[in-house]
């Protein structure tokens, strides 16, 4: 046999062999012992549609009143208009508005609409933006973007699904103006030390239209609208709808809800 031929074999009963040796042996032992019966996970009856609250929700708008909302201001009622099952931007005063409870680790849906005759362009076309942690008065917090991003240029990561000034969306599903919209978010809180270092970050996962545009994204702090994200410690805070004034048509919300996550 010849050195060539030699070395032919050898990898004939490499190969062969292979599979054998990939194949593990039978197991052994009892398979109960990896079986894991408590606790069962709580039982949560799911809404009529996936748009719909399920059974252990917190409904923050269903269509009636702002009960559950105040000015960020002044903490005086919501003076936002509602009509027709739908709550809109007050243009001529209110200013942004505020869940009344606080929430720390949340799934949130909320379904948002720009007017389908808006005007303006690049961040003065239907510009507002769901606070995912209303820290303080104005505009501190963590900014969801809300934007008409249907062919409108912006800058990316200042276009609708992103994380303003953070995070750039990972694709652009909007629909035109006049068409209801819809962002799923998972927020997890950030965790802070006593001297009020990051223990860990904050993570948001968004799904936009039912396209994921943020995934398990590591928030860099609050967002500004100059300079770089930094945090603030906090331990937990509403959730806030922005009314941007810009001149643009004012933007409309319903169906919003909210899960409290361990």
């Amino acid at each position: 046999m010849t050195m060539h031929t030699s070395k032919i074999v050898a990898f004939a009963l490499l190969a062969i062999a292979a599979p054998l040796a990939a194949q593990a042996p039978p197991a052994k032992g009892n398979p109960k012992d990896t079986e894991v019966w408590t606790p069962e996970p709580k039982v949560v009856t799911p809404g009529a549609t996936d748009a719909a609250p399920p059974s252990d929700a917190v409904v923050l708008f269903d269509g009636k009143n702002l009960d559950q909302w105040i000015t960020v201001k002044d903490k005086s009622p919501a003076q936002w208009t509602v009509a027709n099952g739908v709550m809109t931007v007050n243009k001529n005063g209110g200013g942004n508005i505020e869940t009344k409870r606080s929430f720390k680790n949340y799934q949130l849906h909320i379904e948002w609409k720009v007017p389908e005759n808006i005007t303006g362009s690049d961040q003065a076309r239907g510009n507002s933006g769901v606070f995912l942690a209303s820290t303080g008065a104005g505009d501190a917090g963590y900014e969801l973007q809300i934007l008409d991003s249907y062919n409108n240029k912006t800058y990316v990561n200042g276009q609708a699904g992103s994380i303003y000034k953070q995070a750039i969306p990972l694709a652009n599903p909007n629909r035109k103006p006049g068409e209801w919209q819809t962002y799923d978010v998972i927020w997890t809180a950030p965790k802070f030390n006593d001297d009020g270092s990051v223990k860990t970050p904050a993570y948001v996962t968004v799904i936009f239209n039912g396209v994921l545009v943020q995934d398990h994204y590591e928030l860099k702090g609050e967002t500004l609208y100059i300079g770089k994200p930094v945090y603030k410690k906090y331990d937990s805070a509403p959730i806030k709808l922005q009314a941007h004034g810009d001149k643009s048509e004012p933007i409309s919300f319903r169906n919003i809800w909210v899960r409290d996550l361990p």
